[in-house]
């Protein structure tokens, strides 16, 4: 069996946790802005939703999933999917996994293109660290990586999560995905 092709990719993968829910008064989304927790998430509207946030950042990984197994990580009880709605279309959205026991996991979270550089991150990524504590018991934890937005990383420390620390990733992304790679990620 012939190997796939793929493209060497460097990461530095930065690993946070936040011990203590924040007490200061949440920002507000704008009025015309509205959160709603998916019930059942399909598989294409999450491959929408997934495939669309992710595209400038090497989102890869859920890609390479085959649906059957998507449908099943989508349909496990402590998996949930939240999506930020500005003037009735999506904006963002952000994916909560509650299986480590006691520590809430912030899988995925970003806003669409058409969504970044409006003023509501801030206030959109305070809405998931809110959810997140709701079910946690002991802590919220998040990693960001130099293939995201240069603001994440800034934004999850000024949120209030502590770096735990930074590892060197090579990821091996299929050439089929299409993902446009950065020269400063390639690696050798």
């Amino acid at each position: 069996m012939a190997l796939e092709p793929v493209i060497p990719v460097a990461v530095d993968v930065t690993f946070l946790r936040m011990d203590r829910r924040p007490t200061d008064p949440a920002p507000c989304l704008p009025p015309e802005a509205r959160m709603e927790r998916v019930a059942r998430c399909t598989v294409p509207f999450y491959r929408y939703l997934y495939d669309t946030v992710g595209h400038r950042y090497v989102w890869w990984l859920r890609r390479t999933v085959p649906d059957a197994q998507l449908a099943e990580l989508l349909a496990e009880p402590a998996i949930s999917i939240h999506v930020l709605y500005r003037g009735g279309e999506p904006a963002g959205f952000y994916e909560l996994d509650r299986r480590l026991g006691g520590v809430v996991n912030l899988s995925y979270f970003g806003l669409l293109p058409h969504a970044v550089g409006t003023g509501l991150g801030r206030a959109f990524l305070r809405q998931a660290v809110d959810d997140a504590w709701a079910e946690a018991q002991r802590a919220v934890t998040v990693n960001t990586c130099t293939a995201d937005h240069p603001r994440a990383l800034p934004n999850y420390l000024a949120a209030g999560f502590q770096k735990l620390r930074t590892e060197r990733e090579i990821w091996h992304v299929p050439v089929r995905l299409g993902l446009p790679i950065p020269e400063r990620l390639r690696a050798g």
